[in-house]
């Protein structure tokens, strides 16, 4: 008992913030090693009961803890909860947007396990020269049909091409399940390619607007709440669980292990590919400020806004 406790004393560490939490970074078969080399043999199972005797046990770190909680953090979820209340009742369709983690495209090897009847190789490597690219999904989950959208594009994930994303979404299902629509509210985070901050994206959703023919609303879900979107707990997780283990060889491979995300509440997935190439880096036309057709509400305004098309 002696040396098991001076081991640990060596290798244990602990939470500055939590007395009595403390891990150690060797296995089971390490502690027995040691110990055996220190005049007191123990096997694995040994090792396993001292381990629990003394509050040890294997754990995974979780991301539970939040980087903090704006002021006005619940005044906006209250709003959003409100917004879309009314757009949904008034039939008026309701989007969560985001962009998915990115993916190298080529032989690389990806998280989970598959059936095979053969092994499956990869590089052992995840250089980006060796493969064909990086693929971006851009995601969009409509809120009251429990349908999402992805398109696949290899360029940037810019504001340009999340607005490209929600106008082929439109022109595709959209203005089909929401003929009579005048308005969309689009629910999102406050950074990327969405970010609630940057001119060039109130720029590509003005253009939206024009586009659309519909009053876009934007309300950004304040910062580190992103996990509240509904896209990333209604959409994201079962794309990620129906491409497990799978080799994104090509942006077609991709495609069509997406396209078979499905739950048992009866989320159906559409999956595209979009074929623009998107310039990092751009700024917005040096007069649109001044002529911007945004009407930023009384409440929140950095986090809620509208664009309006040109007949309103």
């Amino acid at each position: 008992m002696v040396n098991f406790l001076a081991l640990l004393s060596e290798f244990t560490a602990g939470d500055p913030m939590r007395e009595g939490v403390l891990w150690t970074n060797l296995s089971r078969c390490e502690i027995s090693r040691r110990l055996r080399e220190m005049g007191t043999p123990a096997s694995r199972h040994t090792v396993r009961k001292l381990l629990r005797k003394h509050g040890l046990g294997q754990r995974k770190a979780r991301k539970k803890k939040s980087m903090g909680a704006h002021p006005d953090r619940n005044a906006q979820f209250e709003n959003i909860a409100r917004l879309k209340a009314e757009y949904l009742a008034a039939g008026e369709p309701v989007i969560s947007i985001d962009t998915k983690k990115k993916e190298l495209i080529g032989d690389f090897a990806r998280e989970g396990h598959t059936h095979t009847q053969a092994p499956v190789e990869t590089l052992d490597h995840d250089f980006p020269s060796a493969g064909q690219g990086k693929l971006i999904p851009h995601g969009i989950y409509d809120v009251a049909r429990n349908e999402g959208t992805i398109h696949l594009n290899t360029s940037h994930d810019t504001s340009e091409l999340c607005c490209d994303s929600i106008a082929l979404w439109w022109q595709r299902q959209g203005r089909e399940h929401y003929p009579h629509a005048k308005r969309l509210l689009i629910l999102c985070d406050g950074g990327g390619s969405n970010a609630a901050n940057r001119h060039v994206f109130k720029e590509a959703v003005q253009a939206l607007a024009e586009c659309l023919g519909l009053e876009i609303r934007i309300a950004h879900y304040p910062p580190y709440c992103s996990k509240h979107n509904p896209i990333e707990h209604r959409l994201f997780p079962h794309i990620t669980r129906a491409c497990q283990g799978v080799v994104f060889h090509t942006l077609d491979i991709a495609k069509q292990f997406m396209e078979k995300a499905k739950t048992t509440t009866g989320l159906k997935v559409t999956v595209d590919i979009l074929t623009g190439i998107y310039e990092t880096g751009k700024k917005c036309a040096a007069d649109f400020i001044q002529n911007m057709r945004i009407v930023f509400d009384d409440f929140l305004p950095r986090w809620n806004y509208r664009a309006l098309p040109q007949n309103r």
